[in-house]
């Protein structure tokens, strides 16, 4: 037997398991109405009337839906609505500007876009067949309607993740609901996600659909507690409020903890429960070590990119560290990590990472020439299988670690996200290497 493995398999076993149980904590203090906390079956409803809203808007299965926002909990389950229904969810960098978001748009052949309401008056020139500002009045519609059934496939596109690199534009990745699935498990069984995890969203929900890890919370029933805009402090706060246990975050954002924690009253929150997961430059070995000893968090770093969906590799303290120094445990924890499970990296003559799996994205949207560019054979086995061309050079040591040594293309880097260099003026970007690459 082989049934289709989608994104709806997560959200179905939360609904079916845990009907009863908090799924989302939304956040309070946005522009839109909050949804506040909802169960999931709260959330396995608004995920069908979202399809049923796309069904009476006229939208097909495989047509695309456009958001723009910051973390919310609509975001989140736009995720299963939008892509669980066979539709194509596109979610937007919302620190792009105007010109760049028209162009995702048009590019995508979006024919549905939601803004956040904080960015409606900056994005007022984009136009779109269906354009909504997110908020009560977009809750309403198909509230309690039955959406159109989906004959499932997995390799249908879920989601189009636009990246921003060095090109001109920006490439749309195209994530299949495999390549979500199976990333998705991966990733939750190596962090080890359980159902009595609660997940503070401090990764952009947009990027990479949140690397994944939003899907495996969702699945084992979990808690997600949604922060829509950065502090250390107020990511404190929550941690002691919630009982948070898990997040994802870039090294700036693990900065910003450490910063607040020197001003924090009484213990800090967390220490020996939080999981923080890093990704980008490696944080130097000094602010690994700071994380585990004066936050007492558990600190994991991955490596990948948008167009593997994204895990690569992980690295996670293993048994052989637990007699080592904070130092020298800081140390081999700074590496990329060792291959995710159903992932093969090699290193081609040249020096660059290259990767083969199930988290490969199915391509470029709309660009074949890009895909064919970035996935065919090794140089020096041009007969043989077909690898992803990262474009950032490495090493593997004798445990089987990648480490990476350099990029081969410059990434300009703002918000602590990658963009074009078109996007920004000569402003004095800092320009460093960080994680996904954006080819």
């Amino acid at each position: 037997m082989k049934v289709a493995l989608t994104v709806n398999d997560f959200l179905r076993r939360a609904q079916e398991v845990y009907p009863e149980r908090v799924a989302v904590v939304d956040e309070p203090d946005q522009p839109a109405e909050s949804w506040g906390e909802y169960t999931y079956a709260e959330m396995a409803a608004k995920a069908r009337a979202q399809a049923a809203a796309l069904d009476q808007l006229g939208i097909a299965i495989g047509e695309r839906v456009a958001i723009v926002s910051q973390n919310s909990a609509r975001l989140l389950t736009a995720l299963f609505g939008v892509s669980g229904s066979g539709r194509v969810l596109v979610p937007i960098n919302f620190r792009l500007v105007a010109e760049e978001v028209k162009y995702i748009v048009q590019h995508s052949g979006a024919r549905v876009l939601m803004i956040d309401p904080e960015l409606e008056e900056g994005l007022a020139e984009v136009e779109c067949e269906f354009k909504f500002v997110i908020g009560s009045a977009t809750d309403a519609p198909a509230q309690h309607a039955e959406p159109q059934p989906w004959t499932y496939d997995e390799d249908a596109t879920a989601t189009i993740n636009y990246t921003s690199g060095t090109t001109a534009r920006p490439k749309g990745v195209q994530l299949t609901h495999r390549n979500i699935w199976l990333n998705a498990t991966t990733f939750g069984w190596q962090l080890g996600i359980n159902d009595r995890d609660v997940y503070l969203h401090t990764l952009p929900q947009f990027h990479c659909n949140g690397w994944g890890v939003l899907y495996a919370v969702t699945g084992m029933g979990a808690q997600h507690i949604i922060l829509r805009k950065i502090d250390g402090t107020e990511i404190l706060r929550r941690v002691q409020q919630h009982g948070v246990t898990v997040m994802c975050a870039a090294p700036a954002v693990a900065n910003a903890i450490l910063d607040a924690a020197g001003h924090w009253e009484g213990p800090v929150p967390g220490r020996d429960r939080v999981r923080i997961v890093c990704a980008g430059a490696p944080p130097p070995t000094k602010t690994i070590e700071r994380i585990e000893t004066e936050l007492g968090w558990e600190f994991i770093q991955i490596y990948g990119l948008t167009e593997t969906t994204p895990l690569l590799t992980m690295n996670r303290s293993r048994a052989e560290y637990d007699q080592l120094s904070p130092a020298d445990r800081a140390t081999k924890l700074s590496r990329a990590g060792a291959p995710a499970i159903g992932v093969e990296v090699r290193i081609s003559p040249d020096g660059e990472i290259l990767a083969r799996g199930n988290h490969i994205m199915g391509g470029y949207w709309a660009q074949p020439e890009a895909t064919a560019d970035a996935i065919h054979a090794a140089s020096d086995a041009p007969d043989g299988p077909t690898w992803f061309h990262t474009g950032d050079g490495g090493i593997i040591d004798d445990d089987w670690y990648v480490t990476i040594s350099d990029r081969k293309k410059d990434v300009i880097i703002t918000g602590g996200e990658n963009v074009s260099s078109i996007e920004v003026e000569d402003c004095g970007v800092q320009r460093t290497p960080r994680w996904p690459r954006r080819r």
